[in-house]
């Protein structure tokens, strides 16, 4: 599986269970959300637009991927609701590789470049940093309305986290096939 088609199966809505682990004193956290995941064309204007911002020419990337999230943690009354888009530009050398274009959220620095690399069990691996934080997410199916992830947060202060998601695809992953008729024995 190449990181197209691995997008091409997340996209949809998955319902996603979430288990927080701190590397501090901090106890364990569970939650719950409904993810969207959408994948956009090079040409739309978030893929052009985020492209252009990190020095990348938007004919070089694959797609966009938009993830819309609402969520909850246990123990929490506010909700976690939000967006993001990143968007993979594949290595002409190595096809397994390439970058991930994000925006980030409330930093100086309105979006980072780090890499991804699709690996030989078809699980993707996105990294990336910056002088503040290092973030690691390894994304793969169980089956086609399964898939796990799991990410770890270093921050330079010294605060850790990693956490454990199973997600599970909500409705019909592709529509039914037509059955062909077949003539009559005659």
């Amino acid at each position: 599986m190449d990181i197209k088609e691995f997008l091409d199966q997340s996209a949809g809505k998955w319902f996603s269970q979430r288990t927080n682990h701190y590397i501090s004193d901090a106890p364990a956290q569970s939650g719950k959300s409904d993810i969207i995941v959408e994948i956009l064309a090079s040409d739309t204007p978030e893929v052009v637009q985020l492209c252009q911002q990190c020095n990348i020419a938007p004919v070089s990337a694959l797609c966009g991927v938009k993830v819309n999230w609402d969520g909850i943690m246990a123990g929490e009354a506010k909700k976690q609701i939000g967006s993001t888009i990143f968007v993979p530009v594949p290595d002409s050398n190595q096809p397994n590789q390439g970058k991930i274009l994000r925006p980030i959220g409330n930093s100086k620095q309105p979006r980072v470049v780090g890499h991804y690399i699709m690996a030989k069990d078809d699980s993707l691996t996105m990294i990336t940093e910056d002088e503040t934080m290092y973030t690691e997410e390894r994304l793969w199916f169980a089956s086609e309305n399964l898939r796990f992830r799991t990410n770890i947060i270093k921050q330079s202060g010294g605060f850790t986290q990693t956490s454990f998601c199973s997600e599970i695809r909500m409705g019909i992953t592709k529509p039914p096939q037509k059955v062909q008729d077949t003539p009559a024995n005659t």
